[in-house]
């Protein structure tokens, strides 16, 4: 058994470099793929002497790859949402107790104990297929709040109206974490104002409305639900970790996870800080599949380690991810 312990990146005693560097040699010995990758891009151990030589894995491997530590039963598949026909990313997770105290713990250093809230989710293009994270970590938000009103509200846009009437009526705090979408509809076909309520969204038209930018999302969000600030949460099938903005579209992540920026036409390349590039993420609890990935969104880190997410790459395989896509 290797001795690294997965669950001491929640303790307050860790050394996220460290804690990296064991990942890294860990994944290059035992994560096929990832050591092919790294071998293709000549990045192997001798060339990896700091956090910053670590090598992030494109995203599109999850599309068409197995990634993971050898052979494992996972206790669970995540996948991706994407329409008929398209390849969607499968994330086998090893151990869903990872999962879950990242989300649990994320949650509560952002936004305290989950307990005082009323968890309202209206998530249902996620609802409407199998294998969503986000799915498994609202249910969850849903059980561990114990609050009687908590729970899901597909389509029905009047009964949470109602519900919310009655949960500001009495002052409860609550969390109403949506699709982008659905929330839209929400604002424009039930305006109100929420006083006591936190409106999360956590991206995503999937389809159903035209793309907006950020800004304008939240601004018609603000206008019809009468709130000072729209949250957001950032997370993916990929990864077993969220960042969260608490309304001024930067985001925030916890101690086992950091963002960086790469250059979009050297992958390898590190960017300065408030430069716009591609979006480089070490979720150091994803440590049964991969802690390094490249995602396919668009960003600048700033020098505090918040981060914004300006859009997604045009294509697909952006200059030097497409080695072993394939």
């Amino acid at each position: 058994m290797h001795p690294w312990d997965p669950y001491s990146i929640f303790t307050t005693r860790f050394n996220f470099d460290q804690a990296a560097l064991d990942l890294y040699s860990l994944h290059y010995k035992e994560n096929p793929v990832y050591r092919q990758f790294c071998d293709l891009i000549g990045r192997t151990p001798q060339h990896v002497k700091s956090v910053d030589d670590i090598p992030f894995l494109p995203i599109q491997f999850f599309k068409n790859r197995r990634i993971g530590l050898g052979h494992f039963d996972p206790q669970i598949q995540f996948s991706s949402s994407g329409t008929t026909g398209m390849v969607t990313s499968q994330h086998s997770v090893k151990d869903l107790g990872l999962y879950e105290q990242s989300f649990r713990k994320g949650f509560s250093q952002f936004y305290g104990p989950i307990t005082d809230y009323c968890v309202l989710a209206l998530l249902p293009a996620y609802l409407e297929r199998q294998g969503s994270s986000l799915i498994y970590m609202a249910q969850d938000m849903i059980i561990q709040s114990g609050h009687p009103q908590s729970g899901f509200y597909l389509n029905d846009l009047e009964k949470l109206t109602e519900t919310l009437k009655t949960l500001e009526t009495q002052g409860q705090k609550t969390l109403l974490l949506g699709v982008s979408f659905a929330l839209l509809d929400l604002a424009e076909q039930f305006p109100q104002k929420l006083a006591h309520t936190i409106v999360m969204e956590t991206g995503g038209m999937k389809g159903r409305r035209k793309e907006m930018i950020r800004e304008e999302l939240h601004a018609v969000l603000k206008q019809g639900l009468g709130v000072d600030q729209i949250h957001s949460e950032y997370g993916m099938t990929e990864l077993l970790s969220q960042a969260y903005s608490t309304g001024n579209s930067l985001f925030t992540t916890p101690p086992w996870m950091r963002v960086t920026a790469r250059s979009t036409d050297d992958p390898l390349g590190h960017l300065a800080t408030g430069k716009s590039g591609g979006l480089n993420i070490i979720d150091l609890a994803n440590s049964h599949s991969c802690p390094f990935i490249a995602t396919q969104d668009l960003g600048k880190v700033y020098p505090d380690g918040s981060f914004e997410v300006l859009g997604r790459f045009d294509h697909a395989d952006v200059r030097g991810c497409n080695l072993m896509v394939l």
